[in-house]
């Protein structure tokens, strides 16, 4: 937990860097792929997987270490063919989860986040999943556990595999020759993230790309066919949180109302998308058609709530940081802290993307997050620690707590104006 944290105290800020710079290349190029509102909801969502994974908030079902105990045929040791291996390992693995992800219904829960946004950049490649809280994917690592390939090394090659995956997420660099052959390229990637129903479920791929090819599943980018992003149930939504419950509740949902008894059992093991008969014809939901004409998400903003939710964001990221950076610290005041100290991040992250939904209900998680603040000055007459570091730390987050209440308010209030104007002249 302490050495993940390090590692994306390096990580995030790079990540962050590269997101701007893209943005800025866009807008240089004329051809800006970023809109402000859907990168500050990606971005917030890399801030809930991160934490989720750092404060270890998931229930390993099936272990990497309890197949390698009981199944590993031979035992080898740590040199640079293992870590080969491994990474090849992980990748097979990959493939086969991401596949199952996007084929089953249950599954298509941790994963729908990641295919949410309507654009396709690399803010939408931090977009990952708060939901899948059970891991049992391990079975999939079965190769690696009858080589014997050391779980340290599975431990070291996991990260690595997962950053590698980070920069084909963009429309800027075009085909790359032979290297479509061998590796997962933008252009492969384009194909996966879009929704039209030439490219619709293909190439799965993470870093190789000759599973899909010789899975069946590979689909090149065709010149007269431009990808169009996003899920064909769009979310119609900012908030990261919201999005990643959304498609378990609507099965939840169906499995109550839908009378067939067989289908309330079933449904979640189905293809992704299936939903009960009865159901869809008394309950239907809306459906993207015709991917080349449909609106895209939107809200409507200012320059002041584009200024507002960058500052949030950034102290979002510096209290994520300081949490990263000081676990151990953080675990030595109390053991529970940190999971008091990952609920604040949470609750920052939907107050912040609530008051970008322009929703009345911002104001309320603002002043839960804030009393939350607040509360933990006052008991710690401190901010886990932060104090030892700077010791005006507890007037300087008590004023902000305080300002970010007011501030929120009075985005609340301003908006509601507006939306009543706008109701009035509809």
């Amino acid at each position: 937990m302490e050495t993940y944290g390090k590692i994306l105290l390096i990580a995030m800020p790079a990540f962050l860097l590269l997101v701007l710079f893209e943005k800025w290349y866009g807008w240089r190029k004329g051809k800006d792929t970023v809109r402000n509102m859907d990168m500050i909801s990606s971005l917030s969502s890399g801030v809930t997987n991160v934490t989720k994974d750092v404060i270890g908030l998931y229930l390993v079902i099936l272990s990497y270490p309890f197949l390698l105990k009981w199944l590993a045929l031979t035992s080898i040791s740590n040199t640079i063919i293992v870590y080969i291996i491994a990474f090849f390992a992980l990748d097979f693995a990959g493939y086969w989860v991401h596949r199952l992800q996007h084929v089953t219904n249950f599954f298509w829960n941790g994963h729908i986040v990641h295919h949410s946004s309507e654009e396709f950049n690399l803010a939408c490649a931090l977009r990952q999943s708060i939901s899948a809280v059970a891991k049992i994917f391990a079975i999939f690592l079965l190769p690696a556990a009858l080589l014997g390939v050391p779980a340290q090394v599975i431990a070291v090659i996991a990260p690595l595999h997962l950053f590698a995956q980070f920069w084909y997420h963009t429309q800027h660099i075009g085909k790359m020759g032979f290297l479509e052959k061998i590796i997962v390229t933008p252009s492969h990637h384009r194909v996966h993230h879009a929704f039209n129903k030439e490219y619709i479920d293909k190439n799965y791929g993470q870093i190789f790309i000759f599973w899909d090819k010789w899975f069946g599943t590979f689909q090149e980018e065709m010149p007269d066919v431009p990808p169009v992003y996003g899920i064909t149930r769009p979310v119609q939504t900012w908030n990261p949180i919201r999005i990643n419950f959304q498609h378990v509740w609507l099965l939840i949902q169906d499995a109550w109302r839908t009378n067939n008894w067989k289908d309330k059992f079933t449904l979640w093991f189905k293809p992704t998308g299936y939903r009960p008969a009865d159901v869809i014809e008394k309950y239907p939901v809306y459906k993207i058609d015709d991917v080349y004409h449909f609106e895209k998400y939107d809200t409507q903003t200012s320059t002041a709530l584009n200024a507002w939710s960058w500052i949030q964001l950034l102290l979002i990221l510096f209290f994520t940081s300081y949490m990263f950076g000081n676990i151990a610290l953080i675990n030595s005041l109390d053991k529970n802290y940190i999971f008091w100290y990952g609920g604040f991040l949470f609750l920052s992250v939907y107050a912040l993307t609530d008051l970008m939904d322009r929703n009345v209900s911002a104001i309320v998680w603002e002043l839960i997050r804030g009393s939350i603040g607040l509360t933990i000055l006052l008991n710690q007459n401190d901010w886990f620690g932060a104090g030892a570091f700077l010791p005006a730390a507890k007037y300087i987050l008590g004023t902000y707590f305080i300002i970010s209440i007011l501030v929120t308010g009075w985005f609340v209030m301003k908006h509601s104006r507006e939306d009543v104007k706008m109701a009035a002249v509809v």
